[in-house]
């Protein structure tokens, strides 16, 4: 019976069974498709991975192949699984790692991930993600998104329109005034969803300032419901948020932005993003947090 191992970890934190849990499986070459949506679905996490090594000239070219799946559908890039599975391989195939960066190789392009040498031995595994320069798409009514999230009109920061952006995948990022209203959240989902896709973005991306006792170390707490549930932390749509944050002004250049979400569902995340911006373009959008090691396992396959 074929063997194929796996690690678990939680990404976006310091601390296991916090962040947003990841299944990564090794080596899957020959795995057909409808195989790894089968196994994402028995791990029934937000996405599992699957690693495809190549051959060592191919990797060191184009960097290690990577598949994401949800436990419904093939993405073609995501954050926390990109960091997750940089920070396994790190830890299980160091020849992956090339002046302290390993290359994955998405269905959305080349995404290099960057070790922080100085944080060894601190708690986790700390890198940071450089996602695509970002794509800012249409302007949103703030009313009708108020009206979708549960939200009054006024509870939307009237300075930021919420505006959908891409950076590999389109989130609608919406700004509000006070943390009270991100409390308040309460997305109609199904609604929401057709409204989206009719403006070129899946998911709403929330954030708001921080709570007045926070903000000495977090600017922003942010959520994102969907799929009839909550994510713990959301990589690919925090690229997004500070790709908009400084084309707007709201966030300095090259500066990290610390942003806590999943808080409301009991695993706390924390996410460190950045961006830099000349004239009207902005690029180098970073994402960086640590991941911990939570279980090792193999899968045993007719």
């Amino acid at each position: 019976m074929p063997k194929l191992d796996y690690s678990v970890v939680d990404v976006f934190t310091t601390e296991p069974l916090a962040g947003n849990p990841l299944a990564v499986v090794m080596n899957t070459c020959g795995l057909k498709t409808a195989r790894m949506q089968a196994i994402a679905r028995e791990f029934n996490f937000s996405e599992t991975t699957f690693v495809e090594r190549r051959a060592e000239a191919i990797e060191r070219a184009e960097g290690v192949r990577v598949r994401i799946f949800t436990p419904r559908e093939e993405l073609s890039f995501a954050g926390h699984p990109t960091l997750g599975t940089a920070a396994v391989l790190k830890a299980d195939a160091p020849e992956t790692v090339r002046d302290s960066t390993v290359t994955l190789a998405e269905n959305v392009g080349a995404v290099p991930v960057r070790f922080d040498a100085s944080a060894q031995g601190s708690p986790g595994v700390f890198g940071e993600m450089t996602q695509r320069d970002p794509e800012f798409g249409a302007e949103l009514d703030g009313a009708e998104v108020a009206r979708l999230a549960g939200l009054k009109a006024d509870d939307l920061d009237s300075g930021l329109p919420p505006q959908v952006v891409s950076t590999g995948e389109a989130f609608a990022i919406v700004v509000l005034e006070a943390f009270s209203a991100l409390e308040r959240l309460k997305v109609n989902q199904e609604e929401a969803a057709a409204w989206l896709a009719g403006r070129g973005a899946r998911w709403f991306y929330f954030l708001a300032p921080a709570h007045d006792r926070d903000r000495e170390k977090i600017k922003y707490r942010a959520r994102m419901q969907f799929n009839g549930g909550e994510d713990p932390a959301t990589g690919s749509a925090a690229g997004c948020a500070i790709a908009y944050l400084v084309a707007r002004g709201a966030a300095r250049p090259g500066v990290r932005v610390h942003v806590r979400q999943g808080v409301e569902i009991g695993r706390p995340s924390d996410l460190f993003l950045s961006a830099q911006r000349e004239s009207a373009r902005v690029s180098d959008v970073r994402v960086a947090g640590s991941t911990v090691l939570v279980a090792k396992g193999q899968l045993f396959l007719p």
